[in-house]
This record gives C-alpha cells, sequence and structure tokens, in this order.
C-alpha cells in the first residue's frame, strides 16, 4: 500500500514544526524544550484522521533529511502505539515507496532494533521538560 505524506520535521532537529491544515503554510511550533532531536523525518499521511482529530502521525526513514512541506511517497512498515496528555496519539512507521533500497523492509521488525529503541526512546522522553505535557508508549 502506498500513501502520500507530508514532512513537517526533518530527522535531527529539534525545531517542531506544524503545517497549518488551513493555509497550507509550515509554522514553527517550539523549539523542544529537551536536548532531543527527532529520530527520523517526521510528518503526517494526507487524507487520513487519528483519534486525536489530526491527519495520522508517520515518521519516515530515509538516509538523508527533507524539508517542511515536501511531500513523499510512502509505504507503511508498522505502528508505535502512544498516548499522549490529549490521548491517542499513534504514530506509523514507514520507507519511501517505490525505491528498491527499502523493498527489504515490509514489517517493523525490518527495522533495525536500535532505531527502533532510539524512536521509542525520543517519543518518550521528548516532552520531559513541558509543564503538564508526557507521551507513552512502545512499538
Amino acid at each position: 500500500m502506498e500513501l502520500l505524506a507530508t514532512i513537517e520535521i526533518p530527522q535531527g532537529s529539534r525545531n517542531k514544526y506544524e503545517v497549518d491544515h488551513e493555509t497550507g503554510r509550515v509554522k514553527l511550533d517550539r523549539y523542544l524544550y529537551t536536548s532531543m532531536q527527532y529520530p527520523a523525518d517526521y510528518g503526517f499521511i494526507e487524507d487520513t484522521l487519528g483519534n486525536d482529530g489530526d491527519p495520522l502521525d508517520v515518521l519516515v526513514l530515509l538516509p538523508e533529511p527533507l524539508f517542511p512541506g515536501v511531500l513523499i511517497d510512502i509505504r507503511p512498515i508498522g505502528m508505535f502505539q502512544m498516548e499522549d496528555e490529549a490521548g491517542g496519539d499513534d504514530k506509523v512507521l514507514a520507507v519511501p515507496a517505490g525505491d528498491p533500497r527499502w523493498d527489504s523492509y515490509t514489517d517493523i521488525s525490518d527495522v533495525d532494533q536500535f532505531m527502533l529503541d532510539s524512536i521509542e526512546h525520543f517519543f518518550n522522553r521528548y516532552k520531559d521538560l513541558e509543564p503538564g505535557k508526557y507521551v507513552k508508549g512502545s512499538s
């Protein structure tokens, strides 16, 4: 299954960007309070709706980070079940669609365990210093 995703935050960034769904423009939401960086490109899957009322969140594994606002065809391979202060906030894990370098990734178990642990650790800790916010979950 191939889907279209919009990247909001490039891998390695501490800036949390969000697309304003009314204007389509990218806005800086905040600079992360912790010293952590996003472990993969992060954004949302177009034309979806998650339990939190927003499009489904997605992490895309890429060799180099994309820019905020870039569209990419993706192939989902798994999900991290997460919950934050507002409720369910699952994260889909995906790879670039149509790229033969990622053909062997068909399931979340194909991803290196260290990378999975890094993603889970990031989302379990990145809000630690923000008053009233939290995240918990697992792959």
